[in-house]
């Protein structure tokens, strides 16, 4: 199955849904133009289509193999990176003094969607390079900076994030990696480290690892974490390639899906310490890390996107050329295709509008993180920086679940050939489960939505998020369009459910029940993430004029999304208000 990138839905939503025609207008992104984004991802989406894209199946049938304690990846691989790296997508967002483009994360975040849609397992490894960029620019020392920002940014060399412990998973504060003043600046990490995205391989000369640690003298818990940089070689004072240093990678991870992508079991000081230098301050590390984190959350969620773009495409495929059954029109002698059939119809509607809904949230995400950077005033900024706080767990989240839920409906359009590895539907299945997992669960995100981000300024942010939606709402009523049908009622009733359950929950937690908010919190997440998705399909119709080549696709997927998928916001509101209800009895009552 071929891929294409869906240019057209991908700019509507950058327009339209993330703003970013108001972002030019208003001269935050200093002289871009839409047509220079237009052909930056024109560029980007060809490499995805014609390079990415068909190593995506070897990737998974002949993924990394550990040879001799070295990571060797799939045939094809290298060439692939390498060529990537030298288009300088490595750099899009980097700063310029260290070779970057300096381009505006929203423009970032169309051209991550494209990369994972050619291959999700390729395109990880870049989107932890990129974390880590940005992670040693604000932290790293002048020195640090200068050795590996260069390399980083061009792509010559790869970075990692080092976290997770056997021992300790989400909470970090469980890690015994630990470090060693070395006396001279440097210090000395030992310890191992699980689930090592590209923790090692062959597409660079040089791998730059982020590792937390813990000091001999640090307290406990989280506030006595510390975060190192560890290389694979240890770089000279002039940037040349030293030793080889005390870090191996110990095996690789059997995998349900991705398996292009190495995950390892790293193991740091062997031979008595790999050298290692510090990033921010001694027992700091965790917000440095969470540097890396936040943006990577957008990533990830930015994955589900890919995946079901590649699965939806794949399943239309199938059903616009699978024939089987008849209709009452279908001539005599002949089989329908497939996609005649209402119910198939409904499928490919629900992955097309799922798909499109969460690559608003996405776009929407990045634009508010542009402009908590370049927006003119300091007011502007920090508002800007609550509403992407508010949306990146919902876009981590509900973008990788309808990742999974895509990709099912698209094995599930092929019928029992989508159960068969050799059309390649499963493979879809498999790499985007991984999604819901890392870079923090989707629990963990739902958990962070409601006990963090909704009570940000005393809910300013998240009531100025739902006025947005409502404003929306009274544009759809006063357009009063017959081809979007019950939108506008529909978005409007869902507002004041996702009001409603806001509300609750803000007084479930100052009230000191907890357990009550986090009872519905994944609810809750979902449904602000159906609410603010309908409203973004909304003001993409809206925006299309009278006689607009797009319009009557645009509307069609906004009234599908209303009337067949938000049509569950009054349910998952109840859901949320219920309270703990029967989650407050013990396990022992529950599973008993």
């Amino acid at each position: 199955m071929t891929y294409r990138a869906p240019l057209p839905d991908i700019m509507a939503v950058l327009r339209h849904a993330a703003g970013c025609d108001a972002a030019i207008r208003e001269g935050l992104y200093g002289d871009l133009a839409m047509d220079d984004i237009a052909a930056i991802l024109g560029e980007a989406g060809t490499f995805a289509a014609e390079v990415i894209a068909p190593l995506n199946r070897l990737g998974d049938t002949d993924g990394a193999r550990l040879v001799d304690r070295q990571v060797v990846t799939t045939p094809g691989w290298r060439d692939a990176y390498r060529a990537w790296a030298a288009g300088g997508w490595n750099g899009l967002v980097a700063p310029g003094e260290w070779g970057g483009q300096g381009l505006p994360m929203l423009v970032q975040v169309a051209c991550l969607e494209l990369w994972n849609s050619g291959s999700m397992a390729f395109a990880i490894g870049p989107t932890l390079t990129a974390a880590g960029i940005e992670a040693l620019d604000i932290h790293g020392t002048p020195d640090l900076r200068r050795l590996y920002l260069p390399k980083l940014v061009s792509g010559a060399w790869m970075g990692t994030m080092n976290l997770t412990e056997p021992q300790a998973g989400t909470d970090l504060s469980a890690l015994k990696t630990r470090a060693e003043r070395a006396g001279d600046g440097t210090y000395r990490v030992t310890g191992t480290k699980i689930f090592i995205t590209y923790g090692d391989h062959d597409l660079t000369d040089n791998i730059v690892h982020m590792v937390l640690a813990r000091l001999p003298d640090a307290p406990p818990g989280n506030r006595g974490i510390s975060l190192f940089l560890v290389p694979k070689f240890i770089v000279n004072p002039d940037g040349s390639l030293g030793d080889r240093n005390d870090v191996v990678c110990q095996s690789l991870e059997h995998k349900l899906g991705i398996h292009g992508s190495p995950t390892c079991v790293m193991t740091f000081g062997d031979k008595g310490g790999a050298t290692a230098y510090l990033v921010g301050e001694e027992n700091r590390g965790l917000a440095c890390m969470f540097t890396m984190m936040n943006n990577a959350r957008l990533a990830v969620g930015v994955q589900g996107v890919g995946v079901a773009e590649r699965a939806f495409q794949q399943a239309l495929g199938y059903a616009r050329e699978r024939r089987q059954g008849r209709r009452p029109d279908t001539p005599a002698g002949q089989s329908a295709a497939i996609i005649a059939f209402p119910d198939v119809r409904r499928m490919l509607m629900t992955m097309k509008a799922l798909t499109q809904a969460a690559r608003a949230i996405c776009y929407l995400t990045a634009s508010a993180l542009d402009r908590a950077r370049l927006a003119p005033d300091a007011d502007a900024r920090r508002r800007a920086h609550e509403t992407a706080s508010l949306l990146t767990p919902i876009a981590k989240a509900f973008s990788t679940d309808i990742g999974f839920e895509v990709a099912s409906l698209g094995v599930q359009v092929h019928g029992g050939m989508g159960y068969i590895e050799e059309t390649g539907a499963a493979q879809h299945l498999r790499d985007a489960r991984i999604a819901m997992i890392y870079e923090g669960t989707n629990g963990i995100q739902a958990i962070d939505l409601v006990t963090r981000k909704i009570g940000q300024s005393e809910g300013a942010a998240v009531h100025a998020q739902i006025a947005a939606i409502r404003r929306t709402a009274t544009r759809l009523l006063a357009a009063n369009r017959p081809g979007l049908g019950l939108t506008a009622a529909r978005l409007r009733g869902a507002a004041e459910s996702l009001d409603r359950a806001t509300s609750y929950l803000l007084a479930a937690l100052q009230a000191g029940r907890t357990d009550d908010a986090l009872a519905g919190a994944t609810s809750y997440l979902r449904l602000f993430a159906l609410v603010q998705g309908l409203a973004s399909l909304a003001d993409i119709a809206l925006a299309d004029g009278d006689d607009a080549p797009e319009r009557a696709s645009h509307e069609a997927v906004a009234r599908f999304f209303a009337e067949h998928v938000t049509i569950g916001a009054d349910g998952l509101a109840a859901e949320v208000m219920g309270g703990a209800g029967v989650l407050g009895e013990s396990p022992a009552v529950l599973f008993a």
